[in-house]
């Protein structure tokens, strides 16, 4: 049964992370919780520290490609670590029901929204943006995803995405890329305050999530840097929906 949770919960999360710079709490969590009946802080902890690889060996295949600003993503993820780890502190604090929800219906709609009005803006485009102007915004929104990664495990990379994509007006590619490569790094530090506040988890469950996870993110990654922007935008927005009501119903259902 670990076996097969730990799968599954690598599949979905590898190919969210790969595909949509999604962070693997989203799925990893909820599935931990409702089948291993793990403690959601060490079910958090555990997608936190899966996160790390499969974020840093999709946002290497992005960068590759060219398709990651680091630059730029420097920027946010100062921001974004440090309010992670306000988030992960405040998190131990609150009750095992209130983590990982909020992913639920952001997870969905970001999918929609994919399907429905792909991003589809051009790499000149996006560096017509004012260095100045990004820079604020990338500050301001870091702290705010930073908070959520930390106190949820999840929608950190989602809001990522959709900030950057919507507010700083990256082209998809670059968004995902962009996102893993911070998310490698919220999710180490997510990960290590987990570890510290609520101790070391189930070892086990642990390296299988890590191995599952990263072996779908890289399959996803290599997958999306070969794809055209509508294509990518189509299975982006397929995954993230899916996922959307896969946790949904483990949430509130099962």
């Amino acid at each position: 049964m670990e076996l097969v949770v730990c799968f599954f919960a690598g599949m979905g999360a590898g190919l969210g992370t790969g595909f949509a710079g999604m962070s693997a709490a989203a799925v990893i969590s909820p599935m931990l919780i409702t089948f291993l009946g793990m403690p959601a802080y060490q079910a958090v902890g555990i997608a936190l520290a899966s996160d790390v690889l499969a974020s840093a060996v999709s946002a290497y295949t992005y960068g590759k490609n060219k398709n990651l600003d680091i630059k730029n993503g420097l920027v946010m993820m100062v921001t974004v670590l440090i309010f992670t780890t306000i988030g992960s502190y405040i998190s131990s604090l609150v009750p095992n029901t209130t983590m990982g929800s909020f992913s639920v219906v952001m997870t969905f709609l970001l999918g929609i929204k994919f399907i429905v009005k792909p991003v589809m803006t051009t790499r000149e485009a996006m560096n017509s943006v004012s260095p100045t102007k990004r820079i604020v915004q990338s500050v301001i929104c870091g702290c705010l995803i930073g908070f959520i990664c930390g106190f949820v495990g999840a929608g950190g990379g989602m809001m990522m995405l959709l900030i950057l994509t919507s507010v700083l007006g990256y082209e998809l590619k670059t968004a995902v890329g962009t996102s893993v490569f911070i998310m490698a790094f919220t999710a180490f530090t997510g990960a290590a305050s987990h570890f510290t506040i609520g101790g070391i988890p189930d070892i086990s469950v642990l390296i299988l999530c890590i191995i599952f996870t990263l072996v779908w993110a890289r399959i996803a990654a290599r997958f999306a840097n070969k794809a055209s922007a509508a294509v990518l935008n189509r299975v982006t927005g397929v995954i993230l929906a899916l996922l959307g009501i896969v946790i949904l119903i483990f949430n509130y259902v099962l």
